[in-house]
């Protein structure tokens, strides 16, 4: 017989991750602004907003403890408390990273990065994406759907990476020698690897999607994922 009200529950607790990713989309995208237009005063509100995605990533993790607590769910239905869990966790270490960008592009004050920022902003621009795509696999109960998207987030991910891979080859090409270009240069790879992080976690939330679909976990890569499908 349907539990209508965990039903419910189920459904409340998705539009709460929908609207953590919508406030990890900001946070990044307005960090990556602030970095690239030497604006302070935008990092330091990334900072202060992080907060409120604490807030709400423990509010989601509690509210998924009172579920299993009240209504004992099994099967599928407890595969979605337990993903949402962990997605929620992914999702506020994802904030972290663009509070991380903030704090580093604050360090280097209002001075002009070493190099003109064009693929960072390019990783960014993925990491979101493949983040809201993941976002929308753990939405659909489709599990050939979960897969596909899962499979276009991980081709992404290696797009990331090669990107990330340039900035450091570029940065090192750069500051060969030069202690204070070594200096500015720092500070740009940290921001770089943040990023680089936040499209790892958006592939692991891709990954739990096809976990909360089959009842399967799988690793990061095609031959995995196309073992489940079967």
């Amino acid at each position: 017989m349907p539990n209508e009200q965990l039903d419910y529950s189920l459904a409340h607790l998705e539009a709460e991750i929908v609207l953590l990713g919508g406030l990890v989309e900001n946070a990044i995208f307005k960090t990556i602004r602030a970095l690239r237009n030497r604006d302070l005063e935008l990092s330091r509100e990334v900072i202060e907003e992080d907060d409120r995605i604490d807030d709400l990533e423990t509010k989601i993790q509690n509210e998924c403890v009172e579920q299993i607590r009240r209504q004992a769910p099994l099967a599928a239905d407890l595969r979605r408390i337990i993903g949402m869990m962990f997605i929620a966790n992914e999702l506020e270490r994802m904030g972290d990273y663009a509070e991380g960008i903030a704090k580093v592009s604050i360090n280097m004050g209002h001075e002009a990065p070493l190099k003109e920022l064009e693929d960072i902003p390019k990783m960014a621009d993925l990491a979101v994406s493949m983040m809201k795509r993941s976002i929308d696999a753990m939405t659909t109960s489709d599990r050939d759907e979960s897969a596909r998207i899962a499979l276009e987030i991980e081709n992404d991910d290696d797009e990331v990476d090669r990107l990330y891979a340039k900035v450091q080859n570029d940065i090192f090409t750069l500051v060969e020698d030069d202690r204070e270009r070594a200096v500015r240069g720092t500070y740009l790879m940290w921001a770089a690897h943040n990023v680089e992080r936040v499209a790892d976690r958006a592939t692991n939330i891709a990954e739990r999607a096809i976990f909360m679909s089959t009842g399967v976990i799988v690793s990061g890569n095609a031959d995995a994922q196309a073992a489940v499908l079967g």
